[in-house]
């Protein structure tokens, strides 16, 4: 069982607030990016990144989920994974020299 920041009362990790003071327990920050409507066609996927913040290293990370809807109004996660910031970090540095490489003037070969 861990303990809340606040008061110190003690707090089951599935708890996202404290029960006794009503803490965060967890800091995080959500985005969702939806699937691209010409190659996913009509089944609505959608990835959710969150980045968890945390006093210790090992509460700090980022977690990519995979989102459908069920039916209609019901969503539900199809796969998850949680990186370390560095590999997180990695992945930033992927997407923004993809992007940059995207954008550069390309040049007719010479034959």
């Amino acid at each position: 069982m861990a303990t809340c920041a606040r008061c110190a009362g003690g707090v089951e990790t599935a708890f996202r607030f404290c029960p006794w003071c009503g803490h965060a327990q967890r800091l995080k920050v959500t985005e969702f990016f939806f699937g691209h409507g010409e190659i996913e066609g009509a089944d609505r996927r959608a990835l959710r990144v969150s980045r968890y913040f945390g006093a210790r290293p090992e509460e700090r990370h980022v977690r990519f989920s995979v989102w459908s809807e069920a039916s209609p109004g019901r969503t539900r996660v199809e796969a998850a994974v949680s990186l370390e910031e560095a590999e997180a970090e990695r992945v930033a540095r992927f997407l923004a020299a993809a992007a940059e490489a995207a954008a550069a003037p390309t040049e007719p070969l010479a034959l």
